[in-house]
């Protein structure tokens, strides 16, 4: 995982590009390790950890009716809390996380269902997330969020390459 985030960060920093971090489920762990990548300075604004629901909404900004009516585990809310942290840091990358890592379900979806959600900035943002289904234990499907939700922004720091 630590080579992800380097590659991560040599990326944001290489193309001089600045990131931020929205996290439910990874609980920091995505945010962490990015940190732990020396000169993440130089690329990382900062990060929310949103983990309750009613935080998505006050920290991130994501619409309290989206959230009363699908819940937290949802792939528009993965999106909204990615472009919540995104104007909130004023990022130009952002990843977000949001999923269930049990033991138990959550508002009804079951366990090892994460999404992670993207936005990048400019005059009209972009924003999309991607839907995982990831088995093991707690500390295993956390483990794997981090390691999609890094994926997923190198991805998205690749594509901008391609789109500028």
């Amino acid at each position: 995982m630590s080579t992800l985030a380097a590659s991560v960060i040599d990326a944001a920093v290489a193309r001089g590009r600045t990131l931020a971090v929205a996290e439910s489920l990874t609980g920091g762990a995505v945010l962490s390790a990015l940190v732990a990548v020396p000169g993440a300075s130089a690329a990382l604004r900062g990060g929310v950890v949103a983990y309750a629901t009613e935080l998505k909404h006050t920290l991130l900004d994501v619409p309290a009716g989206l959230l009363a009516a699908r819940g937290a585990v949802d792939p528009d809310v993965a999106e909204a809390m990615a472009l919540g942290v995104l104007r909130r840091t004023g990022a130009e990358f952002a990843v977000a996380t949001t999923g269930v890592a049990g033991p138990d379900p959550q508002d009804g979806q079951p366990v090892g269902l994460v999404y992670v959600g993207i936005a990048v900035g400019g005059e009209r943002p972009r924003v999309n997330s991607s839907a995982h289904q990831f088995d093991g234990d707690r500390a295993e499907i956390r483990a794997a969020a981090v390691e999609a939700a890094l994926g997923a922004l190198l991805t998205a720091l690749g594509e901008a390459d391609a789109s500028d």
